[in-house]
C-alpha cells in the first residue's frame, strides 16, 4: 500500500511523541519519569511515547512490544539503555546492521543501517501488559511507518504480541485474510506475499536471555535468515 504524499517518517514520529490517547500509559510514563528508581535518580527522563527509528531505506522491519519504563521511557530512543537493548544491538551489530553494539543514551553514535525497529504499542505500560484498546489506539502509527518504508522485505517480530499486532497492521490494510492462524514459535518464518517474509524470534528480555531460553547464537540465527532475504551485507 502506498503512502499518502503528504506523510513521512518524521511527521509520524512528531505525532507520536505529542500523542495522548491512552490516559493510562500516558499517567504511567509520567509517573515513572517522575519518580524514577535509584540508579537513575540524576537523569532526566524522556517520559514520552516514542516513535520507530533506522534507516528509511530499510528492507528489515523489527517490531517489538513496548518501550521499557526505565529503558526508552527513560532515553527516549526504543531499546536504548536496557539490557533488552544490549542484547538486542549487540545482535545487529554481529550481523551487520548496526555500526555499534550497545546503546546507551540518544546521540550516543548508534545508527542503523538496512533497518528499522518500531513498537506494537508507544508507550511503556504498567507491568509490560499494554490494554487490547491501547495496542489498537498506537495501531495506525506501526501502519503508517510500515507504508513509508518501500524497500521493506523483512520483519523480525520480538514475542508473540509483537507478531500479533504487526499481523494485526496488515490485515487492517486488507493484506492478509482475517481468519489465518499464523504460528509462533522462535524461528518461524511465514510468507506473507507481495514479496514480504515474516520471522519470529523469542523477546530479548531478561526472563529469556537470562535462563537462555533465548541466546545469542539463537538471535543470530535468525537474523542471518533475514539479512539474506533483505540483502544486507
Amino acid at each position: 500500500m502506498a503512502a499518502h504524499s503528504s506523510d513521512s517518517l518524521a511527521r509520524v514520529a512528531d505525532e507520536v511523541v505529542r500523542c495522548e490517547r491512552c490516559p493510562r500509559l500516558r499517567e504511567w510514563c509520567r509517573t515513572v519519569a517522575r519518580e524514577k528508581v535509584k540508579r537513575f535518580q540524576g537523569e532526566e527522563y524522556w517520559g514520552r511515547p516514542l516513535p520507530g527509528f533506522g534507516d528509511p531505506q530499510a528492507r528489515l522491519l523489527i517490531v517489538g512490544l513496548a518501550p521499557a519504563a526505565h529503558g526508552g521511557n527513560r532515553t527516549g530512543r526504543l531499546f536504548t539503555g536496557d539490557r533488552s537493548g544490549d542484547f538486542l544491538f549487540a545482535a545487529l551489530h554481529r550481523a551487520g546492521f548496526a555500526n555499534q553494539p550497545t546503546s546507551v543514551a540518544r546521540g550516543d553514535g548508534l545508527r542503523l543501517r538496512d533497518c528499522f525497529i518500531a513498537p506494537v504499542v508507544r508507550c511503556a505500560p504498567p507491568a509490560n501488559k499494554p490494554l487490547p484498546d491501547e495496542a489498537l489506539n498506537c495501531r495506525e502509527y506501526l501502519t503508517r511507518e510500515i507504508t513509508l518504508l518501500p524497500r521493506l522485505r523483512a520483519v523480525l517480530a520480538l514475542g508473540r504480541i509483537a507478531m500479533d499486532g504487526f499481523l494485526a497492521v496488515l490485515r487492517g490494510q486488507g493484506r492478509l485474510p482475517t481468519r489465518y492462524a499464523y504460528a509462533f514459535g522462535h524461528g518461524a518464518r511465514h510468507d506473507l506475499g507481495d514479496g514480504l517474509q515474516l520471522f519470529a524470534s523469542y523477546h530479548p528480555s531478561q526472563q529469556n536471555t537470562f535462563t537462555g531460553t533465548l541466546t545469542p547464537s539463537m538471535l543470530d540465527a535468525v537474523l542471518v535468515r533475514a539479512t539474506g532475504l533483505a540483502g544486507s551485507t
